[in-house]
Formats: structure tokens, C-alpha cells, sequence
């Protein structure tokens, strides 16, 4: 199985992108008030739009996403469209969607901050045996620790559609230093491969794919796809 994550920074946006947003984007674009929150929000929509339109061979503003949530109709839910599944993250500098055309997929991308209480965050997102393990890290290394597990709690809760509305304390990951994997979720049983990204020494990354089997995720830079004045090839 291949998943493809297409990676930007927020240096990548240009104006023009908006042209290519349906009007539900733009409404929520200009809602934000920080510059760089436009920005993150913008290279989402234009990473996937940009991508399913080479895929889907539409151009971009005709590709239909659809991010009705379930619990209250408004447009922020997961982003769906027929014909691929994808997720979006972004954190700091970075954005990242990942594709597969059948397989649901979850991933999330987080800065790591040292000036995070980690033991704080851990008691209402971190299981018994997780808070345990977090303790051995020495202070130093706890943020980056905690962060570990986080992304790969929403990574999987991103895959399975569950989101906001999962206790993460009963989503039950590996500990950060060794290979991500999903060990315990009462209430779900189905597939799930977990994998840590590379994003850079300053941020943590994870991918959930739920199904069995080979895993290959191919990591690509979205910038020249951004930059071209077309997105039907590449």
C-alpha cells in the first residue's frame, strides 16, 4: 500500500491560491485573524485541492470537499471527497495532506513546544500505563515525549473518523521511543498501521492507515506543485 503526504510551509502561500477555494473556504479564510493561520489554512485547501486535481484530472476550483461535521452540520469537519481519502494537518511552519485513493487515513503534524506542561496534558490525553512511561523522561525531554504520543493518538482518531469526540486516554500507543503502533482501543477492533514522520528536529509527525499489510509512504514537496500557474500535471 502507498500513501503519499504532500508537505508545504507557510512561506509557500500566494494570494492567488484563494481563487481556487469554494466559498465555504473563503468564508472561513477570512475569519482568521492571524496572518499565518490564513496561510496554514490556504496551503490545506490548496495542497488537496491541487493534488485530487491531478489525480481526479478536475482543476483545482472544481474539486468538491466536503467538511460537514457530523456532530453539527457546520463546514469543520474531516475533509471527504469521492474518489480519495486524505487528511490534513498543520503546525508552525508546516502543512501536510495525506492521499490514498481507498484507504482511510489519519495524520497529524504538532510543534513541539519545551514550554508545555506535559504532565498537565497527560491526565486528561494520556493513559495509566502512558503517564507512567512519560514520568521516566527527564523534564528536558518530556515535551517532545508527550508530543510523540499525541500525534499518534490523532493520527489514528483522524483515520477513524472519530476526531474530537475520542478519549484519547483509551486510544493506547507505543511509548515515543519505539515503533509507533496502536497497542489498545477498547471500542474499536478494526486494522490500523501507525508509522512516525520525518518533519524536522523542531516537530513531531504521525500517519494512521487502517488497513493490514505493506506500508509505504512516499513524502513529497508541494512547493512546485503551489508555484506552477497549472495543477492538471505533474
Amino acid at each position: 500500500m502507498n500513501v503519499e503526504v504532500w508537505w508545504a510551509r507557510v512561506s509557500d502561500a500566494r494570494p492567488e491560491l484563494a481563487d481556487e477555494l469554494d466559498g465555504a473556504e473563503h468564508g472561513r479564510l477570512v475569519a482568521y485573524a492571524r496572518d499565518e493561520d490564513k496561510a496554514r489554512f490556504l496551503l490545506g485547501c490548496a495542497v488537496a485541492r491541487r493534488v485530487l486535481g491531478v489525480h481526479l484530472l478536475l482543476p483545482p476550483d472544481q474539486v468538491k470537499l466536503d467538511r460537514t461535521c457530523p456532530d453539527c452540520g457546520r463546514p469543520h469537519g474531516k475533509v471527504r471527497t469521492e474518489g480519495m481519502q486524505l487528511s490534513v494537518s498543520h503546525s508552525g511552519d508546516l502543512v501536510a495532506v495525506a492521499f490514498h485513493p481507498s484507504t482511510p487515513v489519519g495524520l497529524d503534524v504538532e510543534v513541539i513546544d519545551p514550554k508545555i506542561d506535559a504532565d498537565s496534558l497527560a491526565t486528561v490525553s494520556l493513559a495509566e500505563v502512558e503517564t507512567k512511561e512519560l514520568a521516566r523522561y527527564e523534564p528536558a525531554a518530556r515535551a517532545r515525549a508527550f508530543t510523540a504520543y499525541w500525534t499518534r493518538k490523532e493520527a489514528v482518531v483522524k483515520a477513524t473518523g472519530h476526531g474530537m469526540r475520542a478519549d484519547l486516554r483509551k486510544v493506547i500507543v507505543s511509548a515515543p521511543d519505539q515503533p509507533a503502533e496502536v497497542q489498545e482501543w477498547h471500542g474499536y477492533d478494526g486494522p490500523v498501521q501507525l508509522v512516525d514522520l520525518e518533519a524536522g528536529s523542531d516537530y513531531a509527525a504521525a500517519l494512521a492507515v487502517l488497513a493490514a499489510g505493506d506500508l509505504t509512504v512516499h513524502s513529497i514537496d508541494a512547493a512546485p506543485l503551489l508555484s506552477s500557474g497549472s495543477a492538471h500535471r505533474r
